[in-house]
C-alpha cells in the first residue's frame, strides 16, 4: 500500500495567509491615481496658459461698451424667437411624419421613411441653403415669402427637427401597451379618435425628455442661420459675435454670446435630466 504524502500547510492548518493589497485597497489606489493625475494636468494647463493674453483678447468686456442692449434685446430675443419657430414647426410636421410612418397605408410609410433618411441625413447648413435660395430659385412666388429670414429659418431648421422628432415620436407610440388603443375600440372609438384621445398624449408623456433635448439642439443650431444673410436688427447670438468681434479686433464678443447660449441650455439641460430622472421612478 502507497501513501501520498502532502506538504505541510501553514501553522494551526489555517487558509494561506493573503499578499498584496485588497480589491478594494487597489480601488482606492487607482481612484487616488486619477485624481493625481487629473489635478496635475489642470494645473499644467493653468500654469502653461498666458493669462495676460487671454485677459486681453477674451475677457476685455470694455469692448461690451454700449452693446449690451442690442446683445439681449435683439440677438438673444432673435435666437429665442428663431429657435421657437423652427421647433414648433417641426414639431407639428414630426407628429404628422410619425403617424405616416406608422400608418397602414403603403404610399404614406414610404413617404415617412425618405423623409426621415433625407432630412435626417443632410447637414443642416445645407437644408438652409437650399430653403433659403434654392426654393425662390424653383417657386418664383417664394422669392418674398411673408416674414423674410424669419420665415426660411423657420422651415429650414423645422425640417430638420422634424425628421427627429417624427421618429421620436413614432418609438414613443409604439412604446404605449397596445391594450390601450384595443380597450379605447372596445368602446366604440375610432381608431383615429382613440389616437387622439389616447394614444397621443400618453406618447408625449413617454418623449417628453428627448423633446426638450432636441429644443437644445434647436437652440445651438440658430447659429447657422446666417449663411441666409440678414439686417443688423436680424441678427442671432453668433452673428452678433462675429460682426462685433471683426469690429473691435476682439474675440471678447464670442465669449459673451457663448455664456448668452449656456444661460439657455444648462437650465434647458437640468430640465431634461429632471425629466429623465422622474420617468424612471415613475417606471
Amino acid at each position: 500500500m502507497t501513501t501520498t504524502l502532502q506538504e505541510p500547510g501553514p501553522a494551526g492548518g489555517g487558509a494561506p495567509a493573503r499578499t498584496g493589497l485588497s480589491p478594494r485597497r487597489k480601488r482606492q489606489v487607482t481612484l487616488y491615481a486619477q485624481y493625481v493625475i487629473f489635478v496635475l494636468l489642470a494645473l499644467a494647463v493653468i500654469l502653461g496658459a498666458d493669462w495676460a493674453a487671454i485677459s486681453k483678447y477674451f475677457l476685455d468686456f470694455s469692448k461690451m461698451d454700449g452693446q449690451w442692449g442690442r446683445l439681449f434685446g435683439t440677438a438673444l430675443v432673435n435666437t429665442i424667437l428663431y429657435t421657437l419657430a423652427a421647433y414648433v414647426v417641426g414639431l407639428a410636421l414630426g407628429l404628422i411624419v410619425g403617424l405616416m410612418r406608422l400608418s397602414s397605408v403603403l404610399p404614406y410609410r414610404w413617404f415617412a421613411l425618405v423623409f426621415i433618411e433625407i432630412f435626417r441625413g443632410l447637414p443642416a447648413l445645407l437644408i438652409l441653403l437650399l430653403v433659403g435660395f434654392g426654393v425662390p430659385i424653383a417657386f418664383p412666388d417664394m422669392a418674398n415669402p411673408p416674414g423674410g429670414v424669419f420665415f426660411n429659418v423657420s422651415v429650414g431648421l423645422g425640417l430638420v427637427a422634424a425628421a427627429y422628432m417624427a421618429e421620436t415620436i413614432r418609438a414613443g407610440i409604439q412604446a404605449v401597451p397596445k391594450g390601450q388603443l384595443e380597450a379605447a375600440r372596445s368602446l366604440g372609438m375610432s381608431r383615429s379618435r382613440a389616437m387622439i384621445s389616447i394614444v397621443i398624449p400618453q406618447a408625449f408623456r413617454i418623449v417628453i425628455p428627448p423633446m426638450t433635448n432636441e429644443l437644445v439642439l434647436l437652440f445651438k443650431d440658430s447659429s447657422l442661420v446666417f449663411i441666409l444673410g440678414f439686417t443688423a436688427d436680424q441678427y442671432e447670438l453668433t452673428k452678433f459675435g462675429e460682426s462685433l468681434s471683426n469690429t473691435t479686433a476682439n474675440s471678447t464678443p464670442y465669449i459673451v454670446a457663448g455664456a448668452a447660449y449656456l444661460t439657455i441650455t444648462i437650465p434647458l439641460g437640468f430640465l431634461v435630466r429632471r425629466l429623465e430622472a422622474r420617468q424612471a421612478k415613475a417606471r
